[in-house]
This record gives C-alpha cells, sequence and structure tokens, in this order.
C-alpha cells in the first residue's frame, strides 16, 4: 500500500502523523511512504530521518495525498479536500460533529474519513486519550499563566503562598482530560473541585485524587461554584458527538471579572455559549468579563511529546490498515469500525449525523 504523509498547514499545528520508527517499520512490511518535506521539522524530526527510515520525500502537498491512505494529525482544511483521493481512505482527527461544512466536503470526495477520536475499546477512546492528557494538563498550565494581572486576569496565583488561600478551580468532567486537569492543579496547590454524574467515576476520583473534591454535576451546583472560580476547565465529552453546552452566557456572568474559562472540548464545538474556536496565535478573548481560551488543537503546543504520545497509539491501527486493506483491519480489529465516519459519500458515524439532525447509514465494504 501506498502511504502518504502530509506537513499540516493548520496554524500553529507542528505535529507529524508518523516518526520515522514507524516509516521503517512499514517499510519493512514491503509498503511505500511517502512524506512531505518538512512534515516532521515541527516535532524535531528532520527530512534525513526519514530517509535514512526509507521513506520517499515528496515536495509538494498534493504528493503526499497521492496515496492509498493518508496519515494526518488535523481536519483536512479546505484547500485539501481536493488532494483526497475518491477511494482512499484518510486516517485522522476529525471532529465532525462540530463542523457540518466538513462533513458534507469529505462525503462529496469520495474518500473514506476514519476518525482517531471515535474508535472506542471497552468503553474507553485510545487514540483520544493521550491528547486528552496532553490538553488536561495543560489547561493549567495556560489557565495559571492567563490569571496573571499583566495578561487580564484577577492575578490571583493558584497555588497561594502561605498564609494566603489557594485558588479555586473547577474541572467540569472527569474523564482523561478533567483527572489529567485536576491532578495539574492538585499539584501546583489549588483548591480544586470535580463535577462528574457518574458515581462510580466520582469513587474512583475521590480515591485516586485524595485531595480533590467531588461533586455532582448539576446545573445548580454550577452556579453555587462559578461565583467562587479562578480557573474554570471544560473537560466534558460525549465520544463523535457535539459537546453539550453546559454554560449560558447568563451562567458566565457569575463569575468574576479577570476569572479564566479554558475550554478543552473546543474541538467538539465547545461546552459553553460564548465559546469559539481560536489558535495558538490568538488564543484567547473575553466575554462578560471572563478570559476565555479556546484553542482546537492545544497539544500543538507540545509538538514532540504530543506527536509520539499520539503515534505510540496509532501505529498498530496504521499498520493493520495497510496490511490488511479497511475492511480487512475491520474485521480483524471490529472497534475501527466506529473510526469510519464517512464512506463511499454516505455519513456512517451515528454520533455525528445526530448532531447534524440526519440518518447515520450502515457501514458496508
Amino acid at each position: 500500500m501506498k502511504i502518504g504523509v502530509p506537513r499540516e498547514i493548520k496554524k500553529q499545528e507542528n505535529r507529524v502523523a508518523l516518526l520515522p520508527a514507524m516509516v521503517f517499520q512499514l517499510k519493512q512490511h514491503g509498503h511505500e511512504v511517502v512524506v512531505e518535506r518538512s512534515a516532521g521539522a515541527g516535532s524535531g524530526y528532520s527530512d534525513a530521518d526519514y530517509e535514512a527510515a526509507g521513506a520517499t520525500l515528496v515536495g509538494t502537498h498534493a504528493g503526499a495525498f497521492d496515496a492509498d491512505l493518508v496519515v494526518k494529525v488535523k481536519e483536512p482544511q479546505p484547500e485539501e479536500i481536493p488532494l483526497l483521493k475518491k477511494g482512499g481512505v484518510l486516517f485522522t482527527y476529525l471532529h465532525l460533529a462540530a463542523d457540518k461544512n466538513l462533513t458534507e466536503a469529505l462525503m462529496a470526495s469520495g474518500a473514506t474519513a476514519v476518525a482517531y477520536e471515535t474508535i472506542e475499546v471497552n468503553r474507553r477512546l485510545p487514540l483520544l486519550e493521550p491528547m486528552s492528557e496532553i490538553a488536561g494538563r495543560m489547561s493549567v498550565i495556560v489557565g495559571a499563566n492567563i490569571l496573571a494581572k499583566h495578561q487580564g486576569g484577577t492575578g490571583v496565583l493558584l497555588g497561594g503562598v502561605p498564609g494566603i488561600l489557594p485558588g479555586k478551580v473547577v474541572v467540569m468532567g472527569g474523564g482523561t482530560a478533567g483527572v489529567n486537569a485536576a491532578r495539574m492543579a492538585q499539584g501546583i496547590g489549588a483548591d480544586v473541585t470535580i463535577l462528574e454524574i457518574d458515581f462510580e467515576r466520582m469513587r474512583f476520583l475521590d480515591i485516586a485524587l485524595n485531595s480533590v473534591r467531588t461533586y455532582y454535576s448539576s446545573e445548580a451546583h454550577l452556579k453555587e461554584l462559578l461565583a467562587q472560580v479562578d480557573l474554570l476547565v471544560g473537560a466534558v465529552l460525549v465520544p463523535g458527538a457535539r459537546a453539550p453546552r453546559l454554560i449560558t452566557r447568563g451562567m458566565l456572568k457569575l463569575m468574576k471579572p479577570g476569572s479564566v474559562f479554558v475550554d478543552i472540548a473546543i474541538d467538539q464545538g465547545g461546552c459553553a455559549e460564548t465559546s469559539r474556536p481560536t489558535s495558538h496565535e490568538n488564543p484567547t478573548f473575553v466575554e462578560e468579563g471572563v478570559i476565555h481560551y479556546c484553542v482546537t488543537n492545544m497539544p500543538g503546543a507540545y509538538a514532540r511529546t504530543a506527536t509520539q504520545a499520539l503515534t505510540n497509539v496509532t501505529a498498530q491501527y496504521v499498520e493493520m490498515i495497510a496490511n490488511l486493506g479497511l475492511a480487512g483491519a475491520c474485521e480483524r480489529m471490529p472497534a475501527l469500525r466506529g473510526g469510519v465516519n464517512v464512506h463511499n459519500g454516505k455519513l456512517i458515524s451515528p454520533a455525528v449525523a445526530a448532531a447534524h439532525g440526519v440518518t447515520a447509514s450502515a457501514l458496508e465494504f
């Protein structure tokens, strides 16, 4: 199989979809791998590294899309849609529930689009988890920085100092991103509360993070906490679907001017009425006095770590699709079927279909 690795062109996206070590492994199985020049530069991998691994370097973006399987990190940008081959396979993060235009464009392309974030194994999302871990930890790092007075924040140091109470952090959602946000906030000495609806999950969190409080997630409880919070982290997730909007503009008005809201769920449309996508170049905006951080590719800021973490979990899937074809890979690993969002011009994912108010089609190879 011919596998293409284009350079990511989304703003401030420095990750790359395949490491040189993965290229070497694929070559050992007899596959051809074409890599766009400078694709790995932002993550610290040179063209020479890929050449040494056996990749064929191409000088154009289109050249990397001329493949049976295109492996990317982020969703295709508008100018990349025409480059997709009819009948080819695209394997990447898609987040289609938040983007109807992209969904329709992928259907019209005739390509099969497989999303990392909708592959579910034993109620886990193994290809999303490492990026959720990074985004969760990042949320507290960036939130703490934005709280500085010179950044427009309240001037509260989350960890406090002796004789001064620490800042208050509220995390909405006790999943992978939420747990990592809470761990980071706990580690710097903040006062941390996680809002969650699953009682078994709350029992786990109570044991695993014994200094972090858990609180049943309801509108009343959220309103109670908003007046006190310094950093609010939105870490809610419904696999494949649009994120639920838990924060209304009216609720936001309860927060202190200069407090910070980091919306990790922005890839799936955001969990606040006021959320809108931003980039690392211009990461924040203010609504109702609250500083919003809504960067859609948070892990891209730490590209080397994120690339290594992502490729650790995608490697076996890429290799399986290359060795067996998508149909054969889905037969060998049925969970992969859940990743197929678009196939033969049809929308396959029930969660994405529900988000756009249409009916999903059955997957047939």
